[in-house]
């Protein structure tokens, strides 16, 4: 039952970066970018934001299934932004 509650943690943390990264384009909450350096500011925020939705709708969906095999998704979602990190370092710079 204690794997539902940190699910349910990160699910709504994630709807909440996804929301003011994605919608609100505060791009200022990442770390981890050289902002001044990434030349589509709204591209960034936009694959961002579409990830943490993903992260908290797996993480939210996971939180309704008591199965200790769940929380393989904290680990998921860190890979996850470790990787859109490095695209972003290596991608989008000028």
């Amino acid at each position: 039952m204690i794997y539902s509650f940190e699910l349910l943690f990160l699910a709504v943390v994630s709807f909440l970066l996804a929301y003011f990264i994605g919608a609100k384009k505060y791009t200022w909450l990442l770390s981890g970018y050289n902002q001044r350096r990434i030349r589509d500011q709204e591209k960034l925020a936009r694959i961002v934001g579409k990830y943490n939705m993903v992260v908290g709708i797996a993480a939210a969906a996971g939180s309704m299934i008591d199965h200790p095999d769940m929380i393989v998704i904290f680990p998921i979602a860190v890979i996850g932004h470790v990787a859109l990190a490095a695209y972003a370092n290596v991608k989008m710079v000028e």
